[in-house]
Parts: structure tokens; C-alpha cells; sequence
């Protein structure tokens, strides 16, 4: 069975699942809309039990929201996209992937949609429908190719590992304004204000349902943050403030720059040090030793150095220096295809360094 979701994380706020598309091989397609279908425990034992087999594309988003919010478990995926990953795919749409291999050319994108308003168009459901109806004959072809190249077996266990994925509760960051691009140049006490506008922000994007880069850009809250204006006046002159904002939120956006002017100077946010780690130079030979072992074997190989070893294996390796293939693939995140297929490889780098 095939599976996919349409969200609407660019017209609401927070974001809700707004359609679910299950697809059956014989080309039977199903539409549920969970804005009006509240009750989606029916299709826990399709999504919990080893069959039917769950076709996806790049369902990492999918999956992490249909567990995350439903509390589903998946026990048998297929992603297409990691399929193409390990034939040495650089592309990875299920456009580009569909004209590719099969020579289907998808309807027009409608990923920019608000797929919560109802009724969908016509358009809509053709679109929603070929996200899923496609993916059985892909799946085909991409597994005929991995066979002949021998990595089958590589797919099936990180398809394993993607659907056995925990996902916590996403909790609310209090530290999210920090990671405004720019935030790092502002005082201390632009800094406080890029605090209350951040939160402003959020209040405004909750109480008008909408996301939050539609009530104020990020570049629009760095420049309130620096300039501080104190009155109208002042707040029209900076850039990207327009009437209609000033209009909408201009005594809301004073009253929050006013409050982070009133913080006591003890109390203004800094910067929290966190002294670089000290890497030990064994390790550091380790991981120099990793990279070029990934360089070269990503040519001999043909995948990218990503999917090859990923930078955070490469540390977790050169910090437990196994010494043996057993002791590698005991590692977490090192699936057992990379040790059998280059676990010699690997320890053999390791001892060198």
C-alpha cells in the first residue's frame, strides 16, 4: 500500500495533516480527509504489522508527523527515495525520480496549496492521487536495479531503521529566538527585544492561525531589534516595516521593544559559552583518517559521501576505535550493511591512523 500526507504548515499555524492518500496496487486510490475523520486508529494495524508493505516517498516528514501526533507505529516501509539515494541519485523528487524510471510526468506541483480549505479542486485530487498511485511501479524498477547492484539489502534496513525511528514530543523551544540569522551581531540589549518581538510574533501567528514568516520575517524582527524604535515615527523608518504592518501590530511591536528596554542590566540575555570540546589527537587522526578513506571509496563506489558515512558516524567511530567488525556494527547508526560490505575498510583506516 502506498502512503502520503498533505499538510498545511504555509496557510495555518500550528500546522494540522490535512489529507492522508493510501493507494492499492491494483490503482485504487483513497482520500481521507483527517480534518473531518478524527478517529484514524482504523489504520493502526495497517501501518503496525510486517504487511502490507508501506510505499513511501522521502516519508521521513510523513512518518515523524503520523507518529508525533496520532501515535502511529510502522513496522514494513519502502522509500523510494532512499532507494534512489543508493543507486547513487543526486535528484531526488518523485517528479524527477518518476521521469527518470518510468517516463511519468506527474500533474503540476500543488505543494504550495491550502490543503485544508475545502472543497479540494479537481486539480487537487488528480494531484494528491498521482503522489501515490506511481510509487508501486517505481518501487519496482528501483528494487530490479538495486538486485542487479547488490544493494537491496542495504535499502530494506535503512527502511527498517526509518520506520522503527522514535519521535519524541516536540517541545517548545524558549531558546528559538537565538537562531534568528544575525542575532549574534545585536547588544545585549537588542538582544532582549529580539526576545519579546520573537514571542510577539508567536502570539500573533497563534491567535491569526497563520505561520509565523507571514506575520514578520525573521530580517524584519533583526532590524526591529537593532534600530529600537520608541514611537511611530521611528518605527516607520525601518526597513521592511510597512502601513499595513504598522497599521496591524506597530502599538504591539512598541509595547514589546518598550518592555526589553525596561530589563535590568544584570538581567539581559547573553550569550551562553560553551567552550569548544577538546578533541583528543587520537581521535583527530581517527577522523582525518575516516574522511579520506570516504573520499576515496565515494568515487569507487558511486554514492554520495553523505549516505557513504555520515559526518556524525565518522565521529562516533573515531571515538570507540573498534577494532573489530563485530565491534563496529555494535555501534549506533552503523547499520550492519556498511560493516559487512567495508568494515575491513574501515578498521583497516582506523588502524593506520
Amino acid at each position: 500500500m502506498a502512503l502520503d500526507t498533505e499538510g498545511d504548515s504555509l496557510h495555518h499555524y500550528p500546522e494540522r495533516l490535512a489529507l492522508l492518500q493510501l493507494a492499492e496496487p491494483d490503482g485504487a486510490v483513497w482520500l481521507v480527509d483527517p480534518l473531518a475523520v478524527t478517529d484514524l486508529t482504523p489504520l493502526t494495524p495497517v501501518f503496525a504489522e510486517a504487511q502490507p508493505l508501506l510505499l513511501v516517498h522521502a516519508g521521513d516528514n510523513d512518518l515523524s508527523h503520523l507518529k508525533r501526533r496520532y501515535g502511529f507505529a510502522f513496522r514494513s516501509i519502502f522509500d523510494t527515495a532512499i532507494a534512489a539515494r543508493f543507486l547513487g541519485g543526486k535528484a531526488l523528487g518523485l517528479d524527477t525520480l518518476l521521469e527518470t524510471w518510468l517516463g511519468v510526468t506527474l500533474p503540476p506541483s500543488r505543494q504550495r496549496d491550502d490543503w485544508s480549505a475545502r472543497p479540494l479542486t479537481a486539480a487537487q485530487l488528480d494531484y494528491a492521487a498521482a503522489d501515490v498511485r506511481h510509487l508501486f511501479a517505481l518501487r519496482a524498477r528501483l528494487t530490479e536495479e538495486l538486485r542487479a547492484v547488490g544493494r537491496l539489502a542495504w535499502v530494506e534496513e535503512e527502511c527498517a531503521a526509518l520506520a522503527a525511528q522514535v519521535i519524541p514530543e516536540r517541545a517548545p523551544d524558549p531558546d528559538a529566538w537565538m537562531y534568528v540569522k544575525g542575532a549574534r551581531e545585536l547588544t545585549a540589549r537588542s538582544l532582549a527585544a529580539l526576545r519579546e518581538l520573537y514571542e510577539l510574533r508567536e502570539s500573533l501567528a497563534r491567535s491569526a492561525d497563520r505561520p509565523p514568516f507571514k506575520i514578520l520575517s525573521e530580517e524584519i524582527l533583526l532590524e526591529l531589534a537593532k534600530a529600537l524604535p520608541a514611537d511611530s515615527q521611528a518605527l516607520a523608518t525601518v526597513r521592511g516595516v510597512t502601513p499595513r504592518v504598522i497599521g496591524r501590530w506597530g502599538g504591539a511591536l512598541l509595547a514589546a521593544i518598550e518592555r526589553a528596554q525596561t530589563v535590568d542590566d544584570a538581567a539581559l540575555p547573553q550569550w551562553p559559552r560553551r567552550p569548544r570540546p577538546s578533541i583528543p589527537g587520537a581521535v583527530s587522526r581517527r577522523v582525518e583518517a575516516l574522511r579520506k578513506w570516504r573520499a576515496a571509496a565515494t568515487e569507487r563506489v558511486g554514492l554520495e559521501p553523505g549516505v557513504l558515512l555520515p559526518n556524525r558516524l565518522i565521529t562516533v567511530i573515531a571515538e570507540a576505535a573498534p577494532r573489530s567488525v563485530d565491534a563496529l556494527v555494535a555501534l549506533d547508526g552503523v547499520r550492519r550493511w556498511r560493516a559487512e560490505q567495508f568494515g575491513v575498510e574501515l578498521i583497516a583506516a582506523l588502524e593506520r591512523a
